[in-house]
């Protein structure tokens, strides 16, 4: 388990609950150095003023507000220190709201929350209970890196995680990047959820970084001096290509469905339908007339109709 980050208390009305924050995830990318490719020597990044040219130790940095292009405001750490923060060792519970009600783009690091001794067990199992009872999760604030934050508590197992989370008015609308106005037919729709259907899945686990295992493969083959292992080669993609979307939803879920093991569909696409049609003698309208309720649509549409004869 990782050292604590901060400790305080969890202010619930008039409980108060010690606790010690612990970092909930951990980034295992693998990190890079800069090297002079020449020599092999170490590129280093220094803080330099830019009036002395002189290398600065962090004791002569300062931090500062930059007014304008001639104007700067500094300020001090005992001037920053001395700001009202009335959540500096504090975990404040502002409201309940529903679990499922705080937009995920809000959600920044995540921490687990541990009980601070053994009188905080009792006030940190009643929360949890609750929490989990309720099916809601708790708003607050707290301070965190010198300023105040908004966090938000809920339940994971038997712990509870804070989320730190964006203020409102720090997330961006996404209004601007709708797409323009656009027609669906609803086979593509049913087909699209049949396609979900397939990849459905009960969690998101499981999953691996294969970019990483690839890098942890080459480093030490080269420090060896010898090739790494060729890594697999993906599979070939359309990318960039205009393709028919029913026909790639088509194969789509016929390739899912081939994945997991399961039996591909004995009935036809909804390209097919049109042309099984066409081959037949008796007049269209008759045709549709004695086909079920599904190839009517199918073969009343003018363009699906035709979009199989020019793949053909």
């Amino acid at each position: 388990m990782p050292r604590p980050v901060w400790a305080g208390a969890i202010s619930f009305g008039l409980v108060t609950i010690p606790v010690k924050v612990l970092t909930a995830t951990e980034d295992r990318s693998i990190r890079f150095h800069q090297y002079h490719v020449a020599d092999m020597g170490r590129i280093r990044t220094r803080k330099v003023c830019e009036l002395d040219g002189r290398v600065l130790r962090q004791d002569e940095i300062g931090k500062g507000y930059e007014v304008s292009a001639d104007e700067v405001v500094p300020l001090t750490d005992e001037e920053l220190d001395e700001l009202p923060l009335p959540t500096a060792k504090a975990i404040e519970i502002a409201a309940f709201v529903p679990a499922g009600s705080i937009d995920p783009v809000r959600i920044s690091d995540s921490y687990y929350l541990a009980a601070d001794g053994q009188v905080a067990a009792k006030p940190y199992v009643l929360l949890r209970r609750a929490l989990d009872r309720s099916e809601k999760a708790a708003v607050a604030k707290f301070a965190w890196h010198g300023r105040e934050r908004l966090g938000l508590l809920r339940v994971r197992g038997d712990a509870i995680v804070l989320h730190a989370l964006k203020w409102p008015d720090e997330v961006r609308s996404p209004a601007s990047l709708a797409p323009p106005k656009t027609e669906l037919d609803e086979d593509e729709v049913d087909r699209a959820l049949a396609l979900m259907d397939t990849m459905a899945a009960d969690d998101a686990s499981g999953y691996r970084d294969h970019y990483r295992e690839a890098l942890e493969n080459l480093i030490p083959a080269k420090s060896k001096g010898r090739a790494a292992a060729p890594a697999q080669a993906p599979e070939a993609e359309l990318a960039g290509q205009v393709v028919d979307l029913m026909a790639a939803l088509n194969a789509s879920v016929e390739k899912a469905r081939e994945q997991r093991g399961e039996p591909l569909e004995a009935e036809a696409t909804v390209h097919d339908l049109p042309r099984r049609t066409t081959k037949k003698k008796t007049p269209p309208r008759k045709t549709a007339t004695a086909k079920s309720g599904a190839t009517k649509t199918a073969a009343g549409k003018k363009t699906t109709a035709r979009r199989p004869k020019k793949t053909a």
